[in-house]
């Protein structure tokens, strides 16, 4: 399906308009706690729709069980913690640091689909594939530069970045594997649930439930909107689309998110794009275009 690949860049413009205008607003409250309340809430948003259609659960394996924690685990949970700890040691200031994942995360999701999923690909995908990265960095660093300016923050903030490329990337790959045999509403159903179980343990380890108090009326509008936009939303539109595409193909889709970013950055803020971010954008765009119509990009 040709248009499948623009699901997946909407939901990457979703998960920006999070990064840089929702999730500032949620600095100061307890990692854990933050990831907890946005998956709970919106599975419990989901239950009634998952019970109507958990007939689907018996098409499931041990393997595709094993496959969904998984993608709980690191996409839903540690993921999602990674990177909210990354933009909150640097105070949603330096931006730079923290979207340094999406220029890692698909050498992770290509790596594995090729090694797990045994997906084949054209040679031309590789060519455009790494045009695509390359083009992410030039776009997300102005003059080709980061900035390093906040200190040894910088360095942890990088390191949990890292953690989410590596999260992220494996979870395209186990996404990709676990919905073979249910629905992207199913899939999305049983990652916002596992995840959220996953959490309960976590945040009630790390002492996040003795918190809550903490979070302000504005905050709880936050939490609100990015369950209906960044969060549930947000995964329905991408597993729809990684349903119909291939795991190295929805990696390389994802890179709109850097692009996205900078754009807001640049609407929001008022931080003008330099000549190499431009650059960056446009070779972007055609790069992702590029890999989107390649033959073996659908199933």
């Amino acid at each position: 399906m040709i248009y499948a690949p623009l699901f997946i860049i909407a939901a990457a413009l979703l998960w920006a308009i999070d990064g840089i205008v929702l999730r500032p607003s949620l600095y100061g409250l307890s990692v854990p706690l933050v990831v907890f309340i946005e998956h709970f809430f919106a599975f419990l948003i989901m239950l009634p729709f998952f019970i109507r259609q958990r007939k689907e659960l018996k098409e499931l394996g041990k393997a595709d069980w094993l496959a969904f924690f998984w993608v709980a685990l690191f996409g839903g949970a540690l993921g999602t913690m990674f990177i909210v700890k990354a933009l909150f040691y640097v105070h949603h200031v330096n931006l730079s640091i923290v979207v340094l994942i999406q220029k890692l995360q698909p050498v992770f999701a290509l790596t594995l689909a090729s090694l797990l999923l045994k997906e084949k690909l054209p040679k031309k995908f590789f060519f455009w594939a790494v045009t695509a990265i390359i083009a992410a960095y030039f776009v997300t660093f102005k003059d080709f530069l980061p900035d390093f300016n906040t200190g040894e923050k910088t360095i942890f903030a990088a390191l949990f970045a890292l953690g989410a490329a590596f999260s992220w990337g494996s979870s395209t790959v186990f996404s990709k594997r676990a919905l073979q045999k249910v629905s992207f509403k199913m899939g999305t159903y049983l990652r916002f649930g596992l995840a959220s179980l996953i959490m309960i343990v976590i945040t009630a380890a790390f002492g996040g439930f003795s918190r809550i108090s903490e979070i302000t009326i504005k905050q709880f509008l936050i939490f609100i909107i990015i369950i209906f936009s960044s969060g549930g939303l947000a995964m329905f539109l991408y597993y729809y689309g990684l349903k119909k595409v291939k795991a190295s193909v929805s990696a390389i889709c994802e890179l709109a998110f850097p692009l996205s970013a900078v754009v807001l950055e640049f609407l929001i803020r008022g931080n003008m794009l330099s000549w190499s971010q431009w650059l960056g954008a446009v070779i972007l765009f055609v790069a992702i275009y590029q890999v989107s119509i390649q033959p073996a990009a659908s199933n």
